[in-house]
C-alpha cells in the first residue's frame, strides 16, 4: 500500500499571509516543519503537497513563481534527506467553478488517481490543514484530517466554537506539523 500525507502549503509549511504568499523571499518554512516533513519521508511516507494558489489567477505571482517557491522548499528539504514527493495546487479563483479548489476535493481525487489508491487505502490517509476548507476537502473525499493550530488554524478553531461546527468535533488539532507527525509516527509504531 501507497502511504502518504497530504498536507496543505501554507500555514502548514510555510508562513502565511492574507496579503498571499507571492515570492520566493516570502516562502519561510515554519519552525520545525522541515525536519517533521524530513520525518514522514524517512518513515516511508509519501510527502504530497495540495494548495490553493489563486495568486496565479490574481495575477499576484506567475507560475514560475510558484515553481521557484517550490524549488526553494525542495532545496531547503534536501541536506535533511528528504523531498516533497509531489505539489498539486489549483490556480483557480473562487468564482471559476473549477472543482480543484478546496473546499471541493477535486485535487485530492487526483492525487488518488496519480497514485492508483483505492477507496479503502485513500481512508488511511491524512491531509493536514489549517483552515475548515483543508477539512472539507478531506471529509469529501474520504480521508483522515488533522488541524494544526498554525497559519489560520487558531482563526478555523475559533470559527468551529463560535459557529458550534459539530461536523469538526472528531478532528485531531496539533500546535504545528511537528506536533502532528510526532503523535503520527508514535502512534503507527
Amino acid at each position: 500500500m501507497t502511504q502518504l500525507i497530504i498536507l496543505d502549503r501554507d500555514g502548514v509549511i510555510n508562513q502565511d499571509s492574507d496579503q498571499f504568499i507571492k515570492s520566493e523571499d516570502e516562502f519561510i518554512p515554519l519552525p520545525g516543519s522541515l525536519q517533521a516533513i524530513a520525518r514522514l519521508y524517512k518513515a516511508g511516507y509519501k510527502v504530497i503537497v495540495a494548495t490553493n494558489q489563486s495568486g496565479i489567477y490574481r495575477r499576484l505571482f506567475s507560475l514560475d513563481t510558484l515553481h521557484a517557491m517550490h524549488n526553494k522548499l525542495q532545496s531547503l528539504l534536501e541536506p535533511l534527506g528528504a523531498k516533497i514527493e509531489a505539489f498539486y495546487f489549483c490556480p483557480h479563483g473562487p468564482d471559476d467553478d473549477c472543482n480543484c479548489r478546496k473546499p471541493l476535493p477535486g485535487m485530492i481525487h487526483k492525487i488518488a488517481q496519480d497514485y492508483q489508491l483505492s477507496t479503502d487505502e485513500l481512508s488511511e490517509v491524512y491531509v493536514v490543514g489549517d483552515s475548515l476548507r483543508d477539512l472539507d476537502a478531506g471529509m469529501a473525499a474520504g480521508t483522515k484530517t488533522a488541524l494544526v493550530k498554525t497559519g489560520k488554524g487558531i482563526r478555523s478553531l475559533k470559527k468551529i466554537a463560535d459557529e458550534h461546527l459539530t461536523q469538526y468535533q472528531s478532528v485531531p488539532v496539533y500546535n504545528d506539523l511537528a506536533d502532528f507527525t510526532e503523535h503520527f509516527l508514535n502512534n503507527k509504531s
